[in-house]
């Protein structure tokens, strides 16, 4: 197998890595290559146009195959980082926290959508999320709405840690607070919007998932009970309770889950129905919205 060594190009190394990365059966071995020849660097997309005849120092070579290793043994990108992007904010990561993804933005769109149905955006609202991990959908939220004030929570004190700096770097920390507990159970009402991602893959399950996913995301993040559903069957009936008139309840769902999701949050006394059902960019039913009745 090629290897990088001291006196290529970075050019060179970048093609190099993509080879090995392509080889390896890895989705997508130009971008990861690119990320991570540009982390070992310490250079963005453009110092990489700008410098990719610079040649490899030993050092350089070597921090770069460290790199690779990692990758090649199934470590996501993300986490080789140390950060990810989630609704353009750039997120610190954590061994206690999941990698964002490009599909949990569905909840964040959905609830956007409600919002502004309902009115100003510029309005106060007070947002819960719950199992909050790297703080994702709440920061997101927050970035969106500038009067509102978000709590987000989770049984992890170091996922909360993680939380509470991505909040300071992205400016919001005033805005943001934290709260060590199991999904609801210490807030108090009322909210006008609570977000879940909720661990919702079958435990049975979890050994069939990508390596980049079972082998380093935090299982209890991941890990949904027997068939899935333990997490919405606390979380939906805490969130019914908190929930102030004709305010709204969004999750993130796996895979046909949607249609009994939906009947948890029906049972709890929430309206749902299929508007409140949002699809990913892969067809795919991720959110799902409830609103606690107008009485």
């Amino acid at each position: 197998m090629t290897e990088i060594v001291a006196g290529a190009t970075i050019d060179t190394a970048r093609r190099t890595l993509a080879a090995r990365l392509a080889a390896a059966g890895l989705d997508s071995p130009e971008l990861d290559a690119r990320l991570l020849v540009g982390h070992a660097m310490q250079l963005d997309l453009t110092g990489l146009v700008m410098h990719g005849q610079r040649q490899l120092s030993q050092e350089d070579a070597q921090r770069l195959d460290v790199l690779a290793v990692r990758r090649l043994a199934g470590e996501p990108v993300a986490r080789i980082l140390g950060t990810r992007e989630f609704w353009g904010l750039e997120l610190q990561l954590s061994a206690d926290t999941l990698v964002p993804r490009p599909d949990t933005e569905t909840v964040v769109e959905l609830a956007l959508e409600h919002l502004t149905a309902g009115g100003d955006l510029k309005r106060r609202l007070r947002i819960a999320d719950l199992g909050t991990g790297s703080g994702a959908i709440l920061l997101a939220l927050l970035s969106e709405l500038p009067r509102a004030y978000g709590v987000g929570t989770d049984i992890s004190v170091a996922a909360l840690e993680t939380a509470r700096d991505n909040a300071r770097a992205l400016g919001l920390a005033d805005r943001a607070g934290f709260v060590a507990c199991s999904f609801a159970a210490a807030l108090q009402a009322p909210f006008d919007l609570i977000v879940s991602n909720p661990p919702y893959i079958p435990s049975t399950d979890i050994e069939d998932l990508a390596i980049e996913v079972r082998a380093h995301d935090p299982r209890r993040a991941l890990d949904g009970g027997g068939d899935g559903l333990d997490a919405y069957r606390a979380l939906i009936p805490q969130a019914a309770r908190l929930l102030q008139p004709g305010g709204a309840l969004v999750v993130e769902v796996g895979v046909g889950q949607s249609g009994d999701v939906a009947t948890l949050m029906t049972e709890a006394g929430l309206a749902a129905d299929s508007a409140g059902v949002r699809a990913d960019l892969g067809g795919i039913s991720r959110a799902v919205m409830a609103l606690k009745k107008v009485r």
